[in-house]
């Protein structure tokens, strides 16, 4: 063990001088996307192919939103975040990409604003523009990324450190067992959530559904910043 402690403190870091280049990466981030407008974040697989289910309704729910006069969020890359960013395009509404270079599957795609993509080095940061800049949250089917984020952003309106804002899974075939877990083990079992915490989010199986639910939240509530 001594050995460890003794090789450890060996090591040297640039530690202290990464926070200047994460500070940049806010500062660039909050400055371009505080000029875009009421936004919705679309989660999703990078792996999804197009003319596939979930990557024709991530067209559709974007393409609706679009209409509706919210700007499109998204990871940037291919898959889900590509069918979003083009439903955006195809409904004439903004269509924002904040890319992160990763060791595989993500590069970013063709329909993004070229003065709406963003380049990101830390996935901290980026998660932070997709939650601050977001009236609501559409998710359909995706992997770990996707969860981070979903329950990065149930947290955050369960604590109640953003405002109530909509959140949307679509795909009850995926979602449903993730869903029945949730209220079996953690709600009924262990009692670690409340039953009100089930209400942050809504369960959907179609586009317009997904729509339908955040326009009419948007009808009692009044669009403004989070944080």
């Amino acid at each position: 063990m001594n050995k460890i402690i003794r090789d450890w403190n060996d090591i040297k870091t640039n530690d202290s001088w990464a926070i200047f280049k994460i500070l940049a990466e806010f500062v660039e981030g909050y400055e371009r996307m505080s000029r875009i407008g009421p936004c919705i974040s679309v989660f999703g697989s990078a792996r999804t192919k197009p003319g596939t289910k979930y990557y024709e309704i991530a067209v559709e729910i974007s393409k609706l939103l679009a209409k509706g006069g919210y700007g499109v969020i998204t990871g940037g890359g291919p898959g889900i975040m590509e069918a979003a960013n083009k439903g955006a395009k195809l409904g004439g509404g903004k269509s924002v990409g904040l890319n992160i270079e990763l060791e595989f599957e993500q590069h970013h795609n063709p329909y993004i604003d070229p003065e709406h993509n963003l380049e990101f080095d830390y996935f901290f940061v980026r998660k932070v523009m997709f939650v601050k800049y977001a009236q609501g949250f559409v998710v359909l089917p995706g992997g770990f990324g996707t969860m981070d984020e979903l329950f990065e952003a149930m947290t955050l309106v369960q604590t109640k450190k953003i405002n109530q804002r909509p959140i949307v899974l679509i795909g009850k075939e995926f979602w449903s067992g993730l869903i029945d877990w949730v209220k079996a083990m953690m709600l009924e079992k262990e009692k670690t959530i409340s039953e009100k915490d089930l209400d942050i989010i809504r369960l959907v199986d179609t586009a317009q559904e997904a729509y339908d639910y955040i326009d009419d939240f948007y009808r009692t509530h009044e669009l403004s910043p989070n944080f």
